[in-house]
């Protein structure tokens, strides 16, 4: 397994769009099990989601790029962009 970084970019305005689709993004994360090493949102000033950054095991970028793919968040269309990036602790 090798781990990734996933920077997820959400798009401007689209607060209401991530609360709506909190639940179902924090499913996902949890039944990923340990395969997920870090996982929480960006905040900006007014600390305010703007985005997700994840560490994650996986077998290579294209298992990587399907988890993300797959995730709520992903799914509802809420980022604006998303990189992912092998990682080394």
């Amino acid at each position: 397994m090798r781990k990734f970084i996933l920077v997820c970019h959400d798009k401007p305005e689209s607060f209401e769009l991530r609360a709506e689709t909190r639940g179902e993004h924090l499913e996902y994360i949890k039944s990923a099990g340990d395969r997920i090493l870090l996982a929480g949102p960006m905040l900006d000033d007014q600390d305010r989601s703007i985005g997700s950054v994840l560490i994650i095991e996986a077998e290579d970028l294209r298992a990587a790029r399907a988890f993300a793919d797959n995730d709520p968040y992903a799914t509802a269309e809420l980022f604006l962009e998303t990189e992912i990036r092998p990682y080394k602790v």
